[in-house]
């Protein structure tokens, strides 16, 4: 598909939203924390691109995972926006005066105890990145037509805490795009009419 901005924010909810919401399996019987990530969409010339990062292997929460910038709310946060932005500053190092903020996703429910609020940005380049080597092991970019093609949209289940859990995958060269990262990249897919809720 080719981007589309206006249709982009279209679909995208003006503020946080709360009572609409995605729930992984297993996040029903848990008590959440709140988070908020930043849905970094990059406008490249030839196709825009989706900037994650790759957690480093020693981390508490999300080892090692493709993530987006993101973590908890801290009690100085004025926003789930606000959230995103110091957390995005603080990992990559990407300043924010290279984001704008388009809207916002239905809060992701996760099955490790996080209720994400997804912050969906356009990032303009030029920008320089310093990643924090504690957090960060790598930032990379996915194109962003990749990630919405529902065919590349792989259905898989582990066994997690006594229960089998199903979850998307969105595997990118070497890159395992998987869990509340790609169910996130599927709550928008889907809010763009590309496959069914």
């Amino acid at each position: 598909m080719s981007f589309d901005l206006q249709r982009l924010r279209q679909s995208l909810l003006p503020q946080p939203e709360t009572t609409q919401f995605v729930t992984e399996d297993g996040a029903e019987q848990l008590e959440l924390t709140p988070a908020a990530v930043l849905f970094p969409i990059v406008r490249r010339d030839a196709h825009h691109t989706v900037l994650l990062t790759q957690r480093t292997a020693h981390l508490r929460d999300h080892a090692g995972q493709i993530s987006f910038p993101g973590g908890r709310v801290e009690a100085e946060d004025a926003s789930p926006t606000h959230t995103a932005l110091r957390e995005t500053e603080e990992e990559i190092g990407l300043a924010r005066d290279r984001i704008e903020i388009l809207g916002f996703l239905p809060e992701y429910r996760t099955g490790t105890g996080f209720r994400v609020t997804p912050v969906v940005a356009l990032v303009m380049p030029p920008f320089e990145l310093h990643p924090d080597p504690f957090e960060v092991a790598e930032v990379f970019e996915v194109p962003l037509d990749f990630l919405l093609d529902p065919a590349n949209h792989q259905r898989h289940s582990m066994h997690y805490r006594g229960a089998l859990r199903n979850y998307f995958a969105m595997p990118y060269g070497d890159y395992f795009i998987w869990g509340a990262t790609a169910g996130m990249i599927r709550s928008l897919t889907a809010r763009l009419g590309l496959h069914p809720a």
